[in-house]
C-alpha cells in the first residue's frame, strides 16, 4: 500500500532542498545589502567613522585577550577575579572622568537646560538613572545567563529552550553595549584626545575581559576552539553600539549631555549587577578590590594625561 508513495517522497525532497537553497541566498542577499549600506552610513560622517573605528579597536583587543586560551591552561579563580575587579575599575573611572565630568560640563554650557550647577547636575543625574533603567529593563526582558549566577531573564520557559552558547552571547552583548556607546558619545563630543583616552582605556580593559570571557566558557564545558572564538566575538556589538551612540548625537548637539549620562549610566549598572559580584563570589575579594583600584588608577591616569 506504501509503495506507490515512495518515489512521491524521492521526489519532493529535490524541490525541497532547492527551496531551502533559494530561501538562504534571499536571506545572504539582503544580509549583503544591509552590510553595504550600513557601511556607506558609517562612511558618510567624520565622526561616525571615528566612533567606529574606536569601537573596533576595543572589539580588537577583546578579540587578543582571548587568543591566550588557545594555547595556556585555565587561569585560576583568584587571576579571573582579579582581572573582573580590573575591568570594573577601569569601567569606573571612565564613567567618571570620561562621561560624567565632561557631561556635566556640556549641560552647564547649554542655555537649553537651565544652565548653572543645579540644572547640570539635574540632567546628568536623570540621564544616568535612565541609563541604567534601561539596562535594567534589557536585563530582565532577555534570556541569559551569568557564568556564576546561571540563568535568569523574564521567560525562564524560553532560557531553558535556548542552548546556553547563546545565554552566554546574550550576557557578554549587555555586558558591552554601554561600552560602546560610550566610545561613540564621546567621540560625538567636542573633545577628541578625551575621546581617543576614552575608547584607549575601554580597550585596555577590553583585554583581560576578552581572557576572562574565554576562561569562563571553557570552564562552563565549552569546546576550547569554541570558548576562544565566543570570546573574539563578544567584543563585535561594541563598534555597533559606537556607531548608534555617535549617529544619535550627532543629530542633535542638545543631547550630548544626555548621551555622556546615558551612557555612564548603563555602564554604571553592568559594574554594579554584573562585574562586582561575579569578582566577589569565590572569595578572592581582596584582590578583585585590589585589581579594582589599579584599573581605576591606571584609567584615571589616562583620562587626565592625555585629556
Amino acid at each position: 500500500m506504501n509503495a506507490p508513495d515512495a518515489p512521491l517522497a524521492t521526489s519532493r525532497r529535490p524541490a525541497w532542498r532547492w527551496r531551502r537553497m533559494l530561501g538562504l541566498a534571499v536571506v545572504l542577499f539582503g544580509a549583503l545589502l544591509l552590510a553595504v549600506q550600513a557601511w556607506h552610513f558609517v562612511r558618510s560622517s567624520a565622526v561616525i567613522w571615528q566612533a567606529f573605528m574606536g569601537g573596533s579597536a576595543a572589539a580588537l583587543a577583546t578579540a587578543l585577550g582571548a587568543v591566550p586560551v588557545l594555547f595556556s591552561q585555565r587561569l585560576s579563580e583568584r587571576v579571573q577575579d582579579t582581572l573582573f575587579g580590573f575591568g570594573a575599575g577601569v569601567m569606573l573611572a571612565a564613567c567618571a572622568f570620561s562621561l560624567i565630568l565632561p557631561g556635566l560640563e556640556a549641560a552647564r554650557g547649554q542655555a537649553l537646560w537651565g544652565g548653572g550647577a543645579w540644572g547640570a547636575g539635574g540632567v546628568i543625574g536623570a540621564a544616568i538613572l535612565l541609563g541604567g533603567a534601561v539596562l535594567m529593563l534589557m536585563d530582565k526582558a532577555l534570556p541569559h545567563e551569568h557564568f556564576i549566577k546561571g540563568r535568569e531573564g523574564a521567560d525562564r520557559l524560553a532560557a531553558r529552550q535556548l542552548r546556553r552558547t547563546w545565554l552566554f552571547v546574550f550576557a557578554i552583548a549587555l555586558h558591552n553595549l554601554p561600552e560602546g556607546l560610550a566610545i561613540g558619545v564621546g567621540y560625538a563630543g567636542t573633545d577628541r584626545v578625551g575621546a581617543h583616552a576614552l575608547a584607549t582605556g575601554i580597550a585596555i580593559q577590553d583585554v583581560p575581559e576578552g581572557l576572562v570571557v574565554a576562561v569562563a566558557l571553557l570552564a562552563a564545558g565549552y569546546r576550547r576552539g569554541v570558548a576562544v572564538a565566543l570570546g573574539m566575538a563578544s567584543g563585535l556589538v561594541e563598534p555597533v553600539g559606537a556607531v548608534i551612540g555617535a549617529a544619535v548625537i550627532e543629530q542633535s548637539a542638545a543631547m550630548l549631555p544626555w548621551g555622556l549620562g546615558f551612557a555612564a549610566g548603563a555602564m554604571l549598572f553592568v559594574i554594579s549587577h554584573e562585574i562586582i559580584p561575579e569578582s566577589h563570589r569565590k572569595g578572592h575579594e581582596a584582590f578583585a578590590t585590589g585589581g579594582l583600584m589599579l584599573g581605576f588608577v591606571l584609567m584615571m591616569l589616562l583620562d587626565t594625561a592625555l585629556g
